[in-house]
């Protein structure tokens, strides 16, 4: 007869092979295909992408991306407000809106917690 300790242990080893996670790369490659399909339906215009002299840049990419907290709770109320600049001009605002999100606006916050601890003094 086998031994009851012996059971349990293979029972805990086949519940631990059900359980387990995928692998890293894996993990990751079921998280990026479907964004990456996704990204692949986005589309545009071709005349919305046409650059002109008035065509938003860099100073006014680093503005959108600054305001953008507001921008974005005014355009689910307003359809006329919009977030992102089309047409635009490419690269440059496109760095000037992550560098107004990250380092002016909304991504400048400290995200860390201090925490104080009290001693007893003998």
């Amino acid at each position: 007869m086998t031994d009851p300790v012996t059971i349990a242990a293979i029972a805990r080893r086949a519940a631990a092979k059900l359980t387990r996670r995928p692998a890293p790369r894996l993990r990751t490659f079921l998280t990026l295909a479907p964004l990456a399909a996704l990204a692949a339906c986005a589309r545009q215009v071709s005349s919305a992408v046409e650059h002109g002299a008035d065509t938003p840049g860099f100073l006014l990419g680093l503005w959108h991306g600054f305001i953008f907290p507001v921008a974005w709770v005014l355009s689910l109320f307003m359809p006329d407000v919009a977030i992102y600049a089309v047409p635009n001009n490419g690269g440059w605002y496109d760095f000037g809106y992550f560098v107004g999100i990250v380092f002016l606006g909304v991504g400048a916050r400290k995200g860390g917690k201090t925490v104080y601890i009290r001693t007893r003094r003998s």
